[in-house]
Formats: structure tokens, sequence, C-alpha cells
């Protein structure tokens, strides 16, 4: 971990994401040093790509992170072992139906060992005669998310997942611990299985990761779905948002009384959690959230807005997400304009050192000679999902 180059990163932050940032530690290390937990909420593409989302298992290793919500796009990367390298080539010229490929006609070959080529042949037909034009073909390797769209692992993925969502329909459990389960521990998912942490695809989230979004809502009711995540939140002392959409409909969905829709399930008996007096800590690059953040801090403009009934987006001449409604709102929020990227590995540095922590793995801004590096190494590192290894967990 190159502690000096971490430390000019920070150096370079202007003063109010400077500030922010520690602030953010302060409540983590705080919530932390009392006993309380921590909860993150994350989307997709940056947190994968950042290698965010390693970084986060490392936190849940360590015990800085007690529970996780993410997408469905995600579980399927964590799954197909989070980054991978693919050959792009042209579909068209290798004979495939352009109608079936996606614009561009580019078709993909996943570039794995043979071991894990041997494993996902165990489980389904594989085009041998495919496999071998992209290998002769003329075509691009790149670094991408995991799974997705290359031949075999997406297609692997997708189909596994079906027998995921039978699978834990029949245990009771979530498509994400029994996923979790056969992953490698360096994700997510797979460390939440191994430390029994909650890591859950919120509602929102539910529509990425083709077939494999489709299996996770389809493993549970939504209702179950709601609970299992408010209970999460509710747990929670710190709630930190990264890089994340739709979090309105995360934090403040149907059970929560404080900012969101939570009083009518409260009123006839039903469960409900409050995020009064709790940390909501957003890492963002829109400035607007900024924007809207002072607008409430100076006179209680968005409060006063929703008291008045009147439309926010015309009032402060932002694009106004939904999120930031409640985030503004809520007094113990706290926003990061910055690159989750940058903020990240900043982040859980100071909070390992003052928690007196050991990390053995650290993320870095991908653009960086360090983050090229942190890319080719959770390729070369992380694996992909263990059917077998699964099954026998579960057994």
């Amino acid at each position: 971990m190159d502690k000096a180059w971490l430390r000019d990163l920070y150096d370079q932050l202007d003063d109010t994401p400077r500030e922010r940032l520690d602030e953010a530690v302060n409540r983590v290390v705080g919530a932390k040093e009392k006993g309380g937990k921590v909860v993150v909420v994350t989307g997709s593409g940056p947190n994968i790509h950042e290698g965010v989302t390693t970084l986060i298992a490392e936190l849940m290793r360590v015990g800085v992170v007690d529970g996780v919500s993410t997408s469905s796009a995600v579980v399927a990367h964590e799954m197909g072992g989070t980054l991978d390298k693919v050959k792009r080539c042209n579909g068209v010229e290798l004979g495939l139906e352009a109608s079936l490929l996606p614009r561009g006609g580019d078709f993909e070959l996943t570039l794995m060992t043979p071991e894990i080529a041997e494993e996902i042949a165990r489980g389904m037909d594989v085009d041998a005669a495919l496999i071998s034009k992209l290998e002769a073909a003329d075509g691009k390797t790149i670094i991408k998310a995991a799974g997705n769209l290359g031949y075999p692992m997406g297609l692997w993925i997708e189909r596994l997942s079906g027998e995921i969502a039978a699978l834990a329909r029949d245990h009771g459990r979530s498509f994400e611990e029994i996923a979790g389960l056969g992953a490698d521990e360096r994700t997510m998912i797979g460390m939440g299985a191994k430390r029994n942490l909650p890591v859950l695809v919120t509602i929102p989230q539910l529509i990425g990761g083709g077939a494999t979004g489709l299996a996770i809502g389809d493993s549970m009711s939504i209702t179950e779905r709601a609970g299992r995540l408010a209970r999460m939140l509710a747990s929670a002392d710190v709630i930190i948002e990264s890089a994340v959409a739709l979090t309105q409909e995360i934090h403040d969905g149907p059970c929560e009384r404080y900012t969101g829709h939570g009083l009518w399930s409260a009123w006839d008996g039903g469960y409900s959690y409050s995020l009064e007096g709790k940390s909501l800590i957003r890492i963002d690059l829109d400035p607007a959230l900024e924007k809207v953040y002072q607008a409430e801090q100076g006179d209680h403009a968005v409060q006063q807005a929703i008291a008045d009934g009147l439309p926010k987006t015309k009032m402060f001449k932002v694009p106004f997400r939904m999120e930031m409604s409640g985030f503004a709102r809520h007094e113990g929020s706290v926003p990061i304009i910055g690159d989750i990227g940058v903020i990240w590995p900043l982040m859980a540095v100071r909070i390992a050192e003052q928690l007196h922590l050991e990390l053995t793995f650290m993320s870095y801004p991908q653009q960086s000679e360090a983050g090229k590096a942190m890319r080719e190494a959770i390729v070369r590192d992380i694996r992909s999902i263990r059917r077998e290894r699964m099954l026998k967990a579960l057994g």
C-alpha cells in the first residue's frame, strides 16, 4: 500500500471535499469505537472499475463494514470474478447473426484459465468451434466488468443464476447469500457469506445483470426484500452511499418513517424504522447535490418546498434527483463531491489507521499507474464463482 501516494492524493483535494472526508472518517471511526455498525449502499459501474467493491469486501473482512446493498449487475460481475479480460472481435465476421449483437457488432471471448474453462464446460455445452474462431480472429483485448457479454462466462453466469434462485427459494435464503457461498472471498458476496454479513440487491437495482437480475428478483418477494433491506439499514449507525442512483427509494423506502413513506406501515402495525440520528454519507460527482445541500443548510429551503408542496426542480434550478430530497433534509448527512476512485481509498486508509487495522487490499483511481496495476491484480487473483464449492457449502 503506497501511503505516501495516498497522502499526496489527499493534499490535492479542495478544502470542502477534504473537510467532508475528514468528517466521514470521524463518523465511521466514532461509530465503530462504540460498537456501532456501518452499512454501504453501492451502485455498479464505477464501483467495480475503480476497485471499490473489492475494497468494501476488504473492509467487511476487517470489521469496518457490516452490510452492503448493491445492484444485481454487481452481483453478476462478482460471480464472474469482478473484472476480467476479454478479446473483443467483429461478431458479423465470425458468422454471428447481426440482429443478436449489441450496437457496433462486437462479440467478446472471455480470457480465462484452463481450470475455469473446464469448470464451465462441466456446467453447460460450450461451442468449442466458436471459441477457436474467436481465438484466431483479429480483436482487441480489454479489461471490463466480469461476465456480462463475454463468451462463455457471461452466458454461464446467467444460466447458473436460475439454479441459484431455485436453491435460494428451497433453503429460504437470499440469492446473494447462496451465490456468495461459491464466490471468491475478495468479493462482497463472498465475504458476506463467509462472515455472515448481509449483502442484498436493492429493489430499484434489480434490473441489471441480464437474467441474473431477474433470478435475484424472482428468488424472494418484493415485500420480503424491502423488509430485509430496511432491517439492515435500521441496524446501521452510519450509511455510506457510493455512486448510486435512486437512493431515496432505498434509504427512505416503504418502511422508513423519518423522511420516507413508513408512516402507514407503522400505523397498521407493520415493520418500520427511522433514519433519525444516523449518519448519511454520500460520495457523488454531481455538483447539484452540493447546491441543494447548501440550500437546505442555509434556510431549510428543501423542507420548506416540501411543506408548501412546491416543485423542487424549478425552485433550485437543478436536475433534482430523487435522492437529494431526503439526503439534504437529513441532519446527519455528509455530501462528498468527488471521484469514488479517489475518495474511497483515502477514507479506507484513514479509517484503518485510526482503528489500528491492517488492510491487505487497497484500491486506487483506475487511471493512475497504481490503479492499472490494481485492475490487473483483480483480473489475475479474483476468480469466478465455483458451483461445486457452492453446492458443497449447502450440503
